[in-house]
């Protein structure tokens, strides 16, 4: 491999401003040929030249600048393209029959009576990219690797299942159930790639436009820390990305391109689909998109290949001496070239050769029907091949392919380049007829015109057949295929998790930074230790990570080509090859793609790996929580840490950092068990019960989501009676009234609980009331465990009724009941249905602002003495105290006065 030099130079290309000429005769005869060429054969002649320069410069590696874009034609020409070592005639009666069933199981699903519908435009321009592929390159995972790692567009998911089902892989049952995934449960097919609904099927869930692209650069990426680290041989693996180039404007398409070219992920391309239009119309009418891409990509790094024409076009470009096709090719835009696509030959004639005799001169010799099929080049298995290899065979770059089609190709004049194609989910009986005779099916008229139309199979014995298990079992087995073939971790022992359960003694420290003690001792373990992927958006200092730079290092390919500013410091940054630190820059999105990365290598690649993903926690579920559901649909495990948690704990950062909803936003994840602790030792059988059900025998496909704060408090160490089962579901007392007559319950979470035990102190003392206060771990989890038991008490009424674990628990508690906490009250909110008594919450809701952590707490009346009237309250409106209470209360304790307030503990950042 190259050096880290040669592969990530600083400067890419760049013309001299100040190098000094030392030979300035020789320049002025280079410079004098070029005139002598532009005089004598012309401007386009010349260019040509030039082109040819610069290709022959990079060959021999001289830095010369990158183009921004080249002219509108194939990247490979026609003398270089390779031998195409399949069966082109099989391989297209292979297509014709799976584009035939992928339409076909669409029109079927828009029957009447189901109408569920599906897309037929998007497989029918991108069959042939998917078929080329299947042949001749997606290795599958026979051999006992990961094989490749294809990410299919969403929205061609019937040509995926319509593959399978001549390959056997799939019944007739099963296509005929495309979208009713539980009314005809066994056999329903998911709309799109979905593993979580087809877990034996899918690996990567694709159509929320833009995941795709990040997924996969993050999944190259992933596949070589693993293989840096010795985890996982991936050395193997491909990661091919098919996408839209509609899909294209998504930011996360193209916002992390650079890391994928500053890091040399050659083991990724990416296949866009330029059939030149959205879900609407056109990607750029006036414009076009193929052209904007290669510019795009081609500043991030990427090696760029244009796929454009198909062969009938060699034999007039190979005439085209003027250059006078190709200027045609570049300035022709591409709602024009969409136009061309639903016309005549006759039409393309006039209006695409016709304003130029050369031009029209080039095609005399065709007729209207030959001009008509003058193809693109994404429709063309030969040069689909040549571009595929091209892929794989590049080197220190990731290559994106820009491959030219038509949106609803071979479908008929009804559906090719209508800008309603994509909305378009069922073909007539006319429709039928043509698109059978234009693939040279054999299906009757009279199957056509009684009923649904038929699937075709051309029989498991057929040549066509045949070639297709072949050519899968040379590649090492069929894709996609999701397989786990991971073994349950040995996990450490409880001796592990002492250390944070003995508390913090004397010392203040944020739950942030308890977690960090933890996470510390469990990669000091031999048998999981390795398996930690710490990911963090460059904030590591900010959570107190720092401390790990030395010991477990940053992941960087090409390792630290620079002397550290910090190199003399016991925590100086440090750099690695073999690093276990993901460092991804500021950009959660790219480190959430880490996350999903890793969190699924237990199936990718068969090793389980153990992400650690720490971040503001404001900017987690509220600015990817796309990428959460994607990591759900992925069936991806491991631990999310929303650390500077809390709408009022963060101070002096202001509205834009505080968060209050962050648990709210976890709840409506199903595949998020999320947590908000208080103490250390509440951390510790958390994070142990989540490696358990993540990692352990059976193991289950969720991920744990754990808010903690930066404000430092005196944990206390685990109690001998210590209610591990209550920490786990969701609620558990930590503090019993002692003093005080009339009882009461608070009920705190996260960093509240202090203020609760500050509030049960002064009741007690000043107010005659003895206050039991609980620690709720999760609100979400206790009301998630409620709502399935009173759906199974809907469903089965002749059984015992059950009882929530929550109403069980507080069923001897006696109250008035007050939750707080430093969300928004719909966080405690959750739970007030399955409560035993009077329950009120108090909670941040709002903006937040920049104050002292005290200020902040009167301003939304969470604060203690805010608990202490809110208790009061209740207990006046059961008639257990006297309302005239009330007014003193809110006076001694100067609730309005928001200034009044202490300020409370300040800094603690980590």
């Amino acid at each position: 491999m190259p050096s880290g030099s040669d592969r990530n130079p600083i400067i890419i290309g760049g013309l001299p401003s100040q190098v000094p000429d030392f030979d300035p005769e020789e320049t002025q005869e280079w410079l004098d040929s070029l005139d002598a060429a532009i005089d004598e054969r012309g401007r386009e002649r010349a260019r040509y030249l030039m082109l040819r320069l610069i290709e022959r410069a990079r060959e021999k590696r001289v830095a010369v600048p990158e183009m921004r874009s080249s002219d509108y034609v194939n990247t490979i020409p026609t003398r270089a393209e390779p031998f195409f070592p399949g069966n082109e005639e099989i391989e297209r009666r292979i297509l014709n029959a799976t584009r035939w069933n992928a339409a076909v199981m669409v029109s079927r699903a828009q029957r009447p009576g189901i109408g569920v519908g599906g897309h037929i435009a998007t497989f029918a321009s991108s069959a042939s990219l998917y078929d080329v592929g299947f042949n001749h390159f997606f290795r599958g995972k026979d051999e006992g690797d990961g094989g490749d790692q294809v990410f299919f567009q969403g929205h061609a998911s019937p040509g995926i299942y319509a593959r399978a089902y001549l390959l056997d892989r799939l019944s007739e049952r099963n296509l005929d159930a495309f979208r009713q995934e539980r009314s005809r449960a066994p056999y329903g097919l998911s709309s799109y790639p979905h593993p979580r609904l087809m877990p034996d099927f899918w690996e990567f869930p694709t159509v929320s436009m833009g995941l795709g692209p990040i997924g996969a650069i993050f999944q190259a990426r992933m596949n070589r820390y693993m293989h840096a680290r010795g985890i996982a041989d991936t050395s193997r693996s491909h990661v091919w990305a098919f996408l839209g180039d509609g899909e294209m404007d998504e930011p996360e398409s193209l916002g992390q391109l650079t890391i994928a070219a500053r890091e040399g992920l050659d083991n990724l391309t990416f296949v866009v689909n330029c059939n030149l239009q959205r879900l609407d119309g056109p990607v750029r009418g006036n414009g076009k998109v193929i052209q904007e891409l290669e510019s795009v990509f081609r500043g991030a790094g990427w090696n760029v290949i244009k796929l454009i024409w198909d062969r009938t076009w060699d034999p007039l470009l190979a005439q085209d001496r003027d250059g006078i096709l190709v200027n045609k090719m570049n300035t022709t835009p591409d709602g024009q070239f969409q136009t061309y696509a639903t016309e005549s030959g006759g039409y393309i004639r006039n209006h695409f050769f016709g304003d130029d005799q050369r031009l029209r001169a080039m095609v005399e010799h065709l007729t209207d029907d030959q001009i008509l099929h003058l193809g693109r080049g994404g429709h063309d298995h030969r040069k689909i091949y040549a571009a595929f290899k091209a892929a794989v065979e590049h080197r220190d770059q990731p290559t994106v392919i820009l491959a030219k089609t038509v949106k609803g190709w071979t479908l008929g004049p009804n559906f090719e380049g209508r800008n309603a194609t994509h909305q378009m989910k069922k073909l007539t009986v006319a429709d039928l007829k043509g698109f059978r005779d234009r693939l040279h099916l054999p299906i009757s008229d009279q199957e056509l015109e009684s009923g649904l139309p038929p699937y075709y199979h051309p029989g498991r014995d057929s040549e066509e057949i045949q070639y297709m298990h072949d050519r899968r079992k040379g590649l090492g087995g069929y894709v996609p295929t999701r397989v786990v073939r991971a073994e349950p971790l040995a996990l450490p022992d409880d001796k592990t998790y002492a250390t944070v359960k003995k508390g913090s003694g004397q010392q203040s420290i944020a739950t942030t930074m308890a977690f960090v003690r933890l996470l510390k001792d469990l990669m000091r373990d031999k048998e999981i230790g390795k398996r930690f992927v710490l990911i963090a958006p460059d904030e590591y200092r900010t959570f107190g990570m720092d401390s790990f730079f030395p010991s477990a290092k940053i992941y960087n390919p090409l390792g630290q080509q620079y002397e550290s500013v910090d190199r003399d410091l016991l925590l100086a940054y440090k750099e690695s090859p073999t690093g276990q630190m993901l460092h991804d820059g500021i950009s959660e999105a790219g480190c959430t793609a880490s996350l999903i990365a890793a969190g699924s290598a237990y199936a990718t690649h068969g090793e389980p790996l153990i992400p650690v993903y720490v971040f503001y926690s404001m900017f987690g579920f509220q600015r990817t929580g796309d990428q959460f559901w994607q990591m759900a649909d992925q069936l991806a495990r491991g631990f999310v840490l929303g650390a500077t948690a809390g709408r009022t704990t963060l101070t002096g950062e202001g509205l834009q950092h505080a968060d209050g909803h962050s648990q709210l936003l976890a709840s409506t994840n199903p595949g998020c068990v999320a947590y908000d602790p208080a103490y250390g030792y509440e951390i510790a059988h958390i994070v142990q019960d989540g490696l358990r059900r993540m990692y352990g025998p059976d193991s289950e496909n969720v991920f744990y989501y754990l808010t903690v704060y930066n404000e430092p408090i005196q944990h206390p160490a685990e109690p001998a009676d210590v209610d591990v089962d209550g920490i786990l579901k969701g609620i558990h007392r930590i503090a019993a009234g002692t003093s005080g007559t009339v009882p009461a319950q608070i009920i705190a979470s996260g960093v509240a609980v202090p203020w609760a035990l500050e509030a049960q102190r002064t009741l007690a003392e000043e107010w005659n009331v003895r206050a039991d206060v609980w620690s709720a771990t999760s609100f979400n989890e206790l009301r998630r465990e409620a709502v399935e038991a009173e759906r199974h008490n809907l469903l089965h009424p002749e059984e015992e009724q059950r009882v929530p674990y929550v109403t069980r628990k507080l069923s001897t508690a006696e109250g008035p009941f007050v939750a707080v906490s430093d969300w928004m009250r719909s966080v405690p909110d959750q739970i007030s249905r399955w409560v035993p008594g009077t329950y009120q919450s108090l909670g941040a809701d709002g903006f937040g602002f920049a104050d002292t952590r005290g200020a902040a707490r009167r301003f939304f009346h969470i604060d203690a003495p805010s608990i202490v009237v809110a208790v009061l309250t209740e207990l006046a409106r059961e008639g257990k105290v006297d309302r005239s209470v009330l007014k003193q209360a809110v006076d001694r304790y100067q609730l309005l006065d928001v200034a009044a307030a202490d300020p409370g503990t300040a800094g603690g950042d980590a």
